[in-house]
């Protein structure tokens, strides 16, 4: 087991997207591609403001206030139409041997596969960081996050946790 902050997001590149590190510059586009209130059905809240998304992206890019977890967050890139289309995050603890990971695709690009694409490569991502535990925790209702985490490998566990279901790999 390692000990201490040990990773820090990099540039992943897949087939069709760029996962780029996340920048307090990323706000005002991320608030555009976030701004469908259905996104967050599941989640709960409502779409932030470009302001109110650079104050949150401030937070996550000065990083965790706890020095043994790391905050791993990028936005995605869609390298064809050089936009960006959501999130990836991965909060990594214990050492760096467990990640709890989530996902977020815009409105306009859902349907796609580029949730599962940005999902698995981030998975893959974190496996060669030497991560041997990744989490996620999906709305028992919401079929499409479901397939996303199924594609990345994830199986679903019996635990729930304030009512989503605990997938793992």
């Amino acid at each position: 087991m390692r000990s201490g902050p040990v990773v820090h997001a990099e540039p992943i590149d897949t087939a069709r997207l760029d996962l780029l590190p996340l920048r307090v510059e990323h706000a005002p586009e991320m608030a555009a591609v976030l701004a469908d209130p259905a996104l967050h059905t599941f989640i709960g809240g409502e779409p932030g403001t470009p302001q109110a998304l650079r104050s949150r992206y401030e937070r996550l890019v000065a990083g965790s206030p706890d020095p043994a977890v790391s905050w791993c967050n990028w936005v995605l890139r869609l390298r064809d139409a050089d936009r960006l289309t959501g999130t990836v995050q991965a909060t990594i603890t214990d050492r760096g041997d467990t990640a709890e990971i989530a996902w977020v695709v815009g409105t306009p690009w859902q349907g796609r596969g580029l949730a599962s694409e940005a999902a698995t490569a981030l998975v893959g991502w974190l496996r060669k960081q030497g991560v041997r535990t990744i989490v996620a925790h999906v709305h028992p209702d919401h079929h499409a996050s479901a397939a996303v985490a199924r594609s990345a490998g994830l199986s679903a566990t019996p635990e729930q946790q304030d009512g989503e279901v605990r997938w793992r790999l």
